[in-house]
């Protein structure tokens, strides 16, 4: 062996970056976890709250009169303390509260139901509890959904791909032992969330929500409540004045300026056309993601969606990735591409005009990390039609153009229009349809989803429908599930057209769906007040509701 007078000095170096590196992890391990690429870290809760093959229970404990006054008080989303046990493990003083944005307004405004979606957070009042390492739970009511899995198969698809995206499963949830209802168990988007996907807690989280009735201005931030958006008043919102999608007039679309200003914002349409009188949502307040310029009060709804503590210097970094990318400028560096790219595809896939997708700019996280976003996505009880207020068919939803999916922002346009980007774009879209619905993966998880619910859903107390509608909407989903995929492919072949003014030059290859009645799977109508606030405007109709006493037993209405 030949000595090198420089071994020891080369073998001490060595053990130094060694020890050196060991002393960084300990202290910046979330970081470096992220810089060096991790991706995430294995939770419990992942087996043993979200193995799908196995419902979740919840129980939730909690004083006659406490619930009562958090159910008076449910627009008001304050928390109220409750012992839960899930799945058989007991955690005490865990804070529940009402969430949703227009359902709870609906079922505030509607004396007939109290079917809430919650949320539980069981590290509000016990810093550091969780429920086998899940920080909060929400408990989504399958809101003006009959199928009850609308929610499911689209969560189930981006786990499919693999995207950053909550986990999921069905709960059954009783109330002091009594039985409640069938809830959407998804898992909350913050802390625990981001330590799962990322192997971190860093990075900032934001939920904007730009819904203005009557093209009001940004809500205070005051009154923002994080996690779940601001709660616009619907009360005078009147859905049978909107325009059918078939009537929007292309030729007097207006041209999208860089700007998006406040002055031109209340002109936008979205796939449904023209919004009447007053009514704007999205663009004011940055909610819609476009680059306005560079003042940060210019985008004061991100700001007010902060879940996480925020700088100016944090803001200042989305406004400066925001500006790049409508620019088409080193996206890579401002956008994490390939986790965007899968949300474009699953979003896509599920018609959601209650998003991005339509003018409602909310339904969506947005997260930034050392300069870069991510799009997590949220809430898809209304998709696949459950958005079409103005009667919009199913044939229009079925063949929902590929190519120009979000009509209420810019923000994907420069991802759209590079050539490799939608190249993979496209590349996803047909895993989903050649894998998950022509593979037989979205038949595997509709038959285990019916076994694991057609029960619960029978003698649901406070269902929002009758049994013989949820078998309706579950089988109309079923098919349009199904076409959708077809006209997918079609698209992506070549067959159909992939942009909304190809479509309209040419309707002639379309998926037919004329047969579908997208209604039978539930539609948002406005929860009205007064004589308007029945069981109609719940999106069921006909029929009654079955509402529990708090001792669980159903109050029938005729």
């Amino acid at each position: 062996m030949i000595n090198n007078k420089h071994t020891p000095k080369i073998i001490i170096a060595l053990v130094s970056v060694a020890v050196l590196f060991c002393l960084l992890d300990q202290v910046y391990s979330e970081k470096l976890t992220k810089i060096l690429g991790g991706t995430g870290v294995t939770m419990e809760y992942e087996t043993k709250l979200f193995n799908t093959d196995e419902l979740i229970s919840v129980d939730i404990q909690m004083d006659e009169d406490e619930w009562n006054k958090m159910l008076a008080n449910a627009i008001s989303e304050e928390y109220y303390t409750c012992d839960v046990v899930i799945n058989g493990q007991t955690l005490k003083s865990v804070a529940i509260r009402p969430k949703g944005n227009t359902s709870l307004s609906s079922i505030a405004n509607n004396p007939d139901t109290d079917r809430y979606s919650l949320k539980l957070e069981f590290d509000h009042f016990v810093d550091g509890q969780t429920c086998f390492g899940l920080d909060k739970l929400i408990l989504n009511n399958n809101f003006a959904d009959a199928t009850n899995m609308k929610e499911a198969i689209i969560y189930d698809m981006f786990n499919y791909l693999d995207a950053d995206a909550s986990l999921y499963n069905y709960a059954k949830v009783s109330l002091n032992g009594e039985y409640w209802g069938v809830y959407l168990a998804l898992e909350g988007v913050e802390d625990s969330f981001m330590l799962r996907n990322f192997g971190t807690q860093d990075g900032e989280l934001y939920k904007p929500d730009s819904m203005e009735f009557g093209g009001g201005g940004d809500r205070p931030s005051g009154d923002f409540k994080p996690g779940d958006g601001d709660m616009p008043d619907m009360g005078d919102f009147d859905p049978e004045n909107m325009p059918e999608r078939g009537d929007f007039d292309s030729d007097n679309k207006p041209e999208r300026s860089d700007s998006d200003s406040d002055e031109n914002s209340d002109d936008r349409k979205g796939p449904s056309g023209d919004f009447p009188g007053d009514f704007s949502m999205g663009s004011k307040g940055g909610a819609n993601l476009n680059y306005i310029d560079d003042d940060l009060d210019s985008y004061s709804t991100i700001w007010n969606g902060s879940v996480s503590d925020t700088s100016k210097g944090d803001r200042r970094r989305v406004v400066t990735a925001l500006k790049n990318i409508s620019e088409g400028t080193d996206l890579e560096k401002y956008l994490d591409v390939d986790n965007i790219l899968k949300y474009m595809a699953v979003h896509t896939f599920s018609v959601n005009m209650d998003s991005l997708s339509g003018n409602m700019a909310h339904n969506y996280y947005l997260y930034e990390y050392d300069g870069q976003l991510n799009i997590f996505p949220w809430d898809y009880n209304l998709s696949l039609g459950g958005m079409n207020m103005g009667g919009g068919s199913a044939t229009d939803t079925v063949n929902d153009a590929i190519d120009t999916p979000f009509d209420g922002t810019e923000f994907f346009d420069a991802l759209l229009e590079n050539e490799e980007y939608r190249k993979k774009y496209h590349e996803y879209l047909r895993i989903l349809v050649e894998e998950y619905v022509e593979g037989g993966r979205f038949d595997e998880v509709y038959d285990r989803i019916r076994l694991q619910i057609d029960e619960l859903v029978e003698t649901d107390p406070t269902a929002f429908f009758e049994y013989d509608e949820y078998l309706k909407g579950a089988e109309t989903l079923y098919k349009t599930v199904k076409l959708r995929a077809e006209s997918i492919k079609g698209q992506l072949d070549g067959t159909i057209p992939s942009t909304d003014e190809g479509q309209r030059a040419d309707d002639s290859a379309l998926v037919d769906a004329s047969d579908i009645d997208l209604s039978v799977m539930g539609t948002f109508n406005n929860g009205g007040n007064g004589d308007d606030a029945g069981p109609d405007n719940l999106g069921r109709g006909r029929n009654r509701f079955g509402m529990p006493d708090f001792d669980g037993r159903s109050k029938k209405q005729p």
